[in-house]
């Protein structure tokens, strides 16, 4: 695992295999970024020249490397784009360092050491950089052999921060927090790129059982047979054709100084088919990031424990593998959901909404302050908002801005989301309460309304589609590789802080 330090000394005099400064697009060419000043000078102040004369630009997501002269004890210099430089006076964007420091972190793969001279005056910039570097350091070996193992580079062992103050408490805090919400981001990934052949409703709750040991957390799994006891028709209806046996887990991290509750719920199909409505050649190779939101759900609880913030909050992980079978629920099908209201199946591929449905309001039972689900759970949120932005919904327009601006404070891309209420007619059904689907055009806010049917009139309540950002296919940016992302988790992180500070 990649260890984080905070160093005093200057860039140039920490001995590490590699110390990474960075660049910008000034108005005259290209800038040295804040941090790099030590290392300049032993170039006798020529580094940028010599940069772009090895074609340097700046551009974000550019990596140059180039051998250290004397008086840099590192063996090279790595310098990094930051995009473009910010106007007299202004800082770089967290987001801008988070990118440049992931950057800088998967292009040295194998390295023991490396010194971070970036911006890091203040405690932001040093959270931005630490949560970058552990973000892009990331690596899933977990289905390798141990020949292939071996023989792979393994990720970047030390990161250390430099340019900090001696005793800068504000500076530690913010790498502490930066460490956990990185480490636990790095688990939510581990989860969604684990196969579904290894991860699967039972073997997820022993991992949630196993985690709330380590972190003190109270945990409760509700297996197949208890669910069907409870009436959870949801989540039973989508699991009852697979051999793999759905699960309702909860997972609760409790202050005793805490003013304010939260619900995180979070869908977890650890592998999805399309059941009986069976998905198209092409759309089956993806789908075991299904449980992206039950993962991320499960990290932000334990990342709350970890921070020791003064707020309660319970996750609630659907989990189910909807496969098609004998014994699958067929379009067609009434189910009777957790609470009695009853959905009738049009398509056993709008699953996720169908388990998340009976956790929203098994969880509104315990009246939280604030319900908030996360789902990978339409395509039509991908269509609308790109792979990199996620949408929010809610029954309130004020908290559904909170959420946004959360997100933004987070570091995360997402648009706050309309929910029209003539869409709903299209979910009338003619046997049963609700129907699972509805119109097509605009399904991304048609999930979104047939989840609020479920949430209690006297609960806010948002919804979170990560459908787009939850799972990386194309190449690696920034500190995003390929597979599992962490999205959502920064989101929860930070509005369970918001809480605590009573500012939600």
């Amino acid at each position: 695992m990649t260890s984080v330090s905070l160093s005093t000394s200057a860039a140039h005099a920490l001995r590490a295999d590699a110390v990474v400064v960075a660049v910008a697009k000034g108005p005259k060419g290209l800038v040295l970024a804040p941090g790099a000043e030590t290392v300049d000078e032993a170039f006798d102040g020529k580094l940028a020249d010599v940069l772009g004369a090895l074609g340097a630009t700046g551009a974000e997501g550019e990596a140059v490397k180039l051998p250290s002269p004397a008086g840099v004890k590192a063996g090279f210099v790595l310098a990094v784009g930051l995009g473009e430089a910010p106007a007299d006076g202004d800082g770089y964007p967290g987001e801008a360092l988070r990118r440049a420091a992931g950057t800088a972190a998967r292009t040295l793969q194998g390295a023991k050491k490396a010194a971070f001279a970036l911006p890091a005056a203040e405690a932001a910039e040093v959270e931005a950089v630490v949560l970058g570097a552990l973000l892009g350091a990331y690596s899933f070996t977990a289905c390798r052999g141990e020949a292939d193992r071996a023989a792979a580079k393994a990720p970047l062992g030390e990161i250390a921060v430099v340019g900090t103050k001696r005793g800068d408490k504000a500076a530690k805090a913010a790498a502490e927090r930066a460490t956990v919400v990185g480490e636990e981001m790095n688990r939510t990934r581990d989860l969604v790129n684990l196969p579904p052949n290894d991860l699967f409703p039972k073997s997820f709750g022993d991992i949630v059982t196993a985690a709330g040991k380590e972190h003190g957390l109270k945990v409760e799994v509700l297996d197949e047979k208890a669910l069907t006891k409870g009436g959870f028709g949801g989540i039973m209806g989508v699991g009852m054709g697979s051999s793999r046996p759905p699960r309702l887990v909860k997972v609760a991290y409790t202050h005793p100084r805490a003013k304010a509750s939260l619900a995180f719920v979070g869908k977890g199909i650890t592998y999805d088919s399309g059941g009986i409505s069976l998905k198209p050649a092409g759309h089956n190779e993806t789908m075991k990031c299904d449980m992206a939101g039950a993962a991320a759900v499960f990290a932000a609880v334990v990342a709350a424990s970890r921070l020791g913030l003064q707020v309660n909050v319970t996750g609630w992980l659907a989990l189910a593998e909807n496969m098609p079978s004998g014994t699958a629920t067929r379009p067609g099908d009434v189910l009777r959901m957790y609470g009695g209201k009853t959905v009738e199946v049009l398509n056993t591929d709008a699953e996720g909404r169908l388990v998340l449905a009976d956790a929203i309001v098994r969880a509104g039972e315990e009246k939280p302050d604030a319900i908030i689900d996360v789902a990978t759970l339409t395509g039509a949120m991908v269509m609308a908002l790109g792979d990199r932005t996620f949408g929010i919904m809610s029954n309130e327009d004020d908290f559904r801005a909170k959420v946004h601006a959360a997100a933004t404070a987070a570091g995360e891309q997402s648009w706050p989301m309309p929910l029209p209420a003539e869409l709903r007619k299209g979910m009338d059904s003619p046997i049963a309460d609700i129907a699972n689907m509805g119109e097509r055009m605009g399904g991304g806010l048609v999930a979104g309304l047939f989840l609020k049917e479920f949430v209690a009139e006297d609960i806010t309540w948002a919804h979170i589609d990560i459908a787009g950002p939850a799972f990386h296919e194309a190449a690696p940016f920034g500190y995003i590789h390929k597979g599992g992302t962490g999205a959502g988790v920064r989101t929860l992180v930070q509005l369970a802080e918001l809480a605590a500070d009573g500012a939600l």
